[in-house]
């Protein structure tokens, strides 16, 4: 009897050893690595499936448009998806740097992105995304404006310069011609939001805006008593994190007398 006992023991060692059996005594499952992924994959592309055409048929075109497209999603969700988006874009028309782009846009893309993405100008850089370092600084109409903060389509039909649109041909803007001559950049990276916004700013003071450390708003500085305390703080939304700004300053005060 010890003797069955002994063989039976060891048969169904050898069973467990192979994975025949399970702890318990049972058969055990089929744990193979074919079946367990082709039943993950088989969940996970029903799931996804089922999300992506359940927002393309419910949401409204913002939100749809606003919805990141899951990892992985199969091709049929994410093509019905963003033929759902695309019927939501907004036809505009940009002026940029003298060139007329027509584009076709969802209304929640910004300049920045429109400029950057689609239309390959470089020059606005984006750095914050959430109009705080000044790098994406353009004009809009001859006015400073962020255009990470600004829609595309709330620009259809202005005037808009970026750094790419200041100089005349190969003859230089007085405040870029400044800005190399005082050295004013060191990585270079906020340096087109830096120039845009000067030249905005010193505009601004030719058309008698005063600023919050003018001491008297009612008589606002001109171009020719602009002092360093005032360039400092109509310069103060745009960043340099080489902190260059001495030098920015002495460019600023340079160009001040001359064509903005």
């Amino acid at each position: 009897m010890e003797d069955d006992i002994r063989d039976a023991d060891q048969e169904l060692d050898e069973r467990r050893s192979q994975g025949n059996v399970s702890l318990d005594g049972g058969e055990a499952e089929d744990s193979s690595p074919t079946k367990e992924v082709s039943r993950r994959d088989f969940l996970a592309r029903t799931t996804l499936t089922g999300a992506g055409l359940t927002i393309a048929s419910l949401l409204p075109a913002h939100l749809a448009a606003a919805a990141s497209l899951p990892d992985g999603m199969p091709a049929e969700a994410n093509a019905a998806l963003s033929e759902f988006i695309k019927e939501g874009a907004v036809k505009v028309s940009l002026r940029i740097n003298g060139a007329r782009h027509a584009l076709s846009v969802e209304p929640r893309v910004t300049l920045l992105d429109a400029m950057r993405e689609r239309l390959d100008i470089t020059g606005p850089k984006k750095g914050c995304d959430h109009g705080q370092c000044g790098a994406c600084t353009v004009l809009v109409d001859g006015q400073r404006a962020l255009s990470c903060l600004s829609l595309a389509v709330m620009q259809d039909g202005k005037e808009i310069t970026t750094v790419e649109g200041i100089a005349l041909g190969d003859e230089l803007h007085p405040v870029q011609a400044a800005f190399i001559e005082q050295d004013a950049f060191q990585c270079g990276y906020c340096t087109s939001g830096q120039i845009c916004s000067a030249i905005g700013m010193l505009r601004e003071v030719a058309e008698g805006t005063a600023s919050h450390v003018t001491p008297d708003v009612a008589a606002p500085p001109t171009l020719a008593t602009l002092s360093d305390a005032e360039i400092r703080e109509r310069m103060s939304g745009n960043l340099c994190r080489c902190s260059a700004y001495p030098n920015i300053v002495a460019a600023v005060r340079e160009a001040k007398g001359q064509r903005v």
